[in-house]
């Protein structure tokens, strides 16, 4: 299937999945790459928690922050569907600033990553990134207003409510009534964004390589992997990821490291057309995107281990010849 197909293909599968995407698939080693609309800026929800775990462990590295130093962390106290870790306590708790770290981005928590924007403030993060040179991801609000939605005013049983809110509020400008929908004022980032921040992360960057790899431990330790790690997860493989989620947005990136030495970028953004909290076909149908562009992409890229670009490995021929 060539290219243009494929991706008319997936588009069409998207479409009629009832999922609007931006999707990026990157293969590292030669930076060739396909994707679908990969320059749409969306609101980042949890993915957020990327930058801010950079931003932070580069404090620690530098010595600013001390990763055992432990601070008291309010109670989350949340109840609806969702929310992690220290997002759902019922009563204070120390911990330490590694720990917060490992809460916050391997499993998503709210609380502790909130915890971890008292001491290096939106504005900060995003001074940093942009000292990295990585200038496509924007952090501008902590995470408790992305639990300031619709869906926790309107409480069990309605989430199809503020779903609905979600998908019929929005403008062609990608402005929108729910102010954490609102591309002018969320935090946001594109997929080409994402992945050039995974590559940051993967490859010699100006990102510090020690920092690059407590970030790189973080993401392989992800706990949340019901979306595009089905895909991705094999003896063969190892994904490192981070997912978002809010209301009808659903993401992911993540880099999948193959044994032979391939490693690829796969960024998927998505926004559901379809008023329902619990949507396993979208998550399924993510993932199966996803996989579809990097096995193309694989499919060109890779070499053999006869060392010859594009034309597979051949079997030895058969010895005729009369003793």
């Amino acid at each position: 299937m060539t290219t243009e197909a494929l991706l008319r293909t997936v588009r069409e599968e998207l479409n009629d999945g009832g999922l609007r995407a931006s999707l990026l698939v990157r293969d590292l080693g030669t930076g060739e790459e396909i994707g679908i609309d990969p320059d749409v800026p969306l609101p980042s929800a949890s993915l957020v928690k990327l930058p801010l775990a950079l931003a932070t462990a580069d404090r620690i590295r530098r010595g600013e922050l001390d990763g055992a130093h432990c601070v008291e962390v309010a109670p989350g106290k949340i109840t609806t569907a969702g929310p992690t870790g220290l997002s759902r306590f019922r009563h204070p708790a120390r911990v330490a600033l590694d720990d917060l770290l490992y809460l916050s981005t391997s499993l998503s928590d709210g609380r502790a990553a909130d915890a971890l924007f008292d001491l290096t403030p939106p504005d900060v993060v995003t001074a940093q990134l942009r000292a990295w040179d990585l200038t496509g991801v924007t952090v501008r609000h902590r995470t408790e207003e992305l639990t300031e939605t619709p869906e926790e005013h309107l409480g069990p049983g309605r989430a199809h409510l503020a779903h609905a809110l979600a998908i019929g509020a929005s403008t062609a400008g990608h402005g929108h009534r729910v102010p954490q929908l609102d591309t002018s004022r969320a935090n946001t980032g594109t997929a080409r964004a994402w992945a050039d921040l995974l590559q940051a992360v993967w490859l010699p960057s100006a990102v510090p390589s020690v920092t690059a790899a407590r970030v790189r431990e973080l993401m392989r330790h992800n706990l949340i992997r019901h979306r595009l790690a089905p895909d991705f997860s094999s003896d063969a493989t190892v994904w490192f990821s981070k997912t978002g989620t809010l209301l009808n947005l659903r993401h992911e990136a993540g880099v999948v490291e193959h044994v032979d030495g391939q490693r690829f970028a796969v960024v998927v953004l998505t926004e559901s057309l379809v008023p329902a909290g619990v949507q396993p076909g979208a998550e399924a149908l993510m993932g199966h995107a996803a996989r579809a562009l990097r096995d193309h992409l694989r499919r060109r890229t890779r070499i053999p281990v006869d060392g010859f670009p594009g034309r597979p490995p051949t079997a030895p021929k058969e010895d005729r010849s009369t003793p």
